[in-house]
């Protein structure tokens, strides 16, 4: 399994989706129709910064060795994240046949990468040739 394209991948999608809550939160609650309140836009901005965190977490160790007892906290960290943001939306997107497309796709991704990252703690590396 090649870590370190999964890693980069996801620190792009994080950051991504970090930028865009720390910077357009106004725009995103008023397309995903959230009332606009000083609270609601702190806890995007909040949000954002988390995913940022993580994404720049992913970025600085995708050329390390991952997977078995090598940087388990890193593989563990993306696993909680993906897992429980995957139930989250899954379970919005099963019981509100009214949710937008972006959060359907925002959930097959997590479940997805609930998977890698699953796998990755659950595998020693491979050794690669010298």
């Amino acid at each position: 399994m090649n870590t370190k394209l999964i890693l980069t991948a996801t620190a792009i999608l994080l950051a991504g989706i970090g930028i865009c809550l720390s910077f357009a939160a106004d725009e995103i609650m008023v397309s995903l129709s959230i009332s606009t309140t000083l609270i609601a836009r702190l806890t995007l901005q909040l949000l954002g910064a988390m995913y940022y965190a993580i994404a720049i977490l992913n970025w600085m160790v995708k050329g390390a060795i991952i997977g078995g007892i090598y940087n388990r906290p890193i593989a563990v960290a993306n696993f909680t994240h993906f897992f429980i943001g995957g139930i989250v939306l899954t379970k919005e997107v099963l019981t509100n046949h009214q949710s937008t497309a972006i959060i359907s796709i925002l959930a097959g991704t997590d479940m997805l990468m609930t998977g890698v990252f699953g796998f990755m703690i659950s595998r020693q590396p491979r050794k690669t040739a010298a």
